[in-house]
């Protein structure tokens, strides 16, 4: 496979702008593998393709407020921050991006208060945009994360040109997170609502989550034609025991097992064993999944609509089947779904 095989053209007013006015009515698009039959509904209809005892599984990761701006020492230019991960908690050293990255080198201070109580120093280069910061702040590690999230906004992908909203808190985050960790949202999940949770429920349907705090890296382009030779970045990944159990019943009762989106399915595939078990796992998974793929756990999953070439594309490629899917995406587009982060879903069966 290569990457030239998942390029399509995109109409540009297609990329969502904003989310559905309700969660769980954006347009449903659902893939019948065995049939090979498309079907067009609203998400809220999802309840219908499943039974009692089937299994959703949840990444309930917590987008935190990632995007802060501050202003250089001397020059005053404002620049751009965006946290990525933290290294040391103790130090308070964290990796992020810059942007204009040209004006940033090591030694330099960043100020983002008035009053300096927060100031961050540059103490190391790690790409052409990525630098390391060493935060200071007279506070307890908790008023640091406090202050942070005071001033940090909502880090939406940068295809939204438009300004954050505040209604972006709410709406860029499912209504099942609890574990803070994500710079982007595992967007698949936002389409669920408390009403169609609590439907999903009375059904006796069953829930599953784990934890796989998205990185930016999910959304970087493939710069290689050859798929076997690019390099996912790294991104966190747990599940506990509970779940573990959870799921693994669900497969050996031959249940519908569907992953709510492709973070969910990758921390899925890393923890599989090879006689389809799902065991206790903390760590950090680059797992690129692309045609061909032999899928351990899940039988279903839930995803947004993607965009071209890119590596989410290719994991439902490999789930659904290229031509299948690529069929599809021609659909979609055809019946003016939206795409990407704030975009309508698909359910694959």
């Amino acid at each position: 496979m290569k990457t030239s095989d998942f390029n399509f053209h995109l109409p540009e007013h297609l990329l969502a702008e904003h989310p559905s006015e309700h969660r769980d009515e954006a347009k449903l698009m659902v893939l019948n593998r065995k049939d090979q039959t498309i079907e067009h509904k609203l998400f809220k209809d999802v309840v219908d393709y499943f039974d009692e005892h089937d299994l959703f599984i949840f990444n309930n990761t917590k987008v935190f407020p990632a995007r802060l701006y501050g202003n250089k020492e001397k020059t005053g230019a404002k620049i751009e921050v965006f946290l990525l991960r933290e290294l040391d908690k103790e130090t308070r050293v964290w990796d992020v991006l810059v942007d204009p990255a040209r004006k940033i080198r090591i030694g330099n201070k960043l100020f983002f208060t008035e009053d300096e109580s927060l100031v961050a120093e540059v103490i190391d280069n790690t790409t052409s945009r990525g630098r390391t910061l060493r935060f200071l702040y007279d506070g307890s590690y908790e008023e640091f994360r406090a202050k942070l999230k005071e001033l940090g906004e909502t880090p939406l992908p940068k295809y939204i040109k438009r300004e954050v909203e505040p209604e972006d808190a709410e709406r860029y985050q499912t209504i099942y997170a609890k574990i803070e960790g994500a710079v982007a949202a595992p967007t698949a999940g936002l389409h669920f609502s408390k009403h169609l949770m609590k439907r999903l429920e009375i059904k006796g349907i069953d829930f599953a989550e784990i934890t796989l705090h998205v990185g930016l890296g999910t959304f970087n382009p493939i710069e290689v034609e050859d798929l076997s030779k690019h390099k996912m970045e790294s991104e966190e990944a747990i599940i506990d025991q509970k779940n573990a159990d959870i799921i693994n019943k669900a497969v050996e009762e031959q249940r519908r097992v569907c992953a709510v989106g492709t973070t969910t399915m990758r921390a899925l595939e890393t923890s599989v064993s090879s006689n389809k078990k799902i065991g206790p796992y903390h760590g950090w998974t680059n797992k690129f999944i692309f045609p061909p793929h032999d899928f351990g756990v899940a039988n279903a999953m839930i995803t947004n609509f993607h965009t071209p070439k890119s590596t989410l594309l290719m994991m439902i490629a490999a789930f659904a089947g290229k031509d299948f899917v690529m069929h599809a995406y021609e659909e979609a587009i055809k019946n003016e779904y939206k795409f990407y982060s704030y975009g309508d879903a698909m359910l694959i069966l």
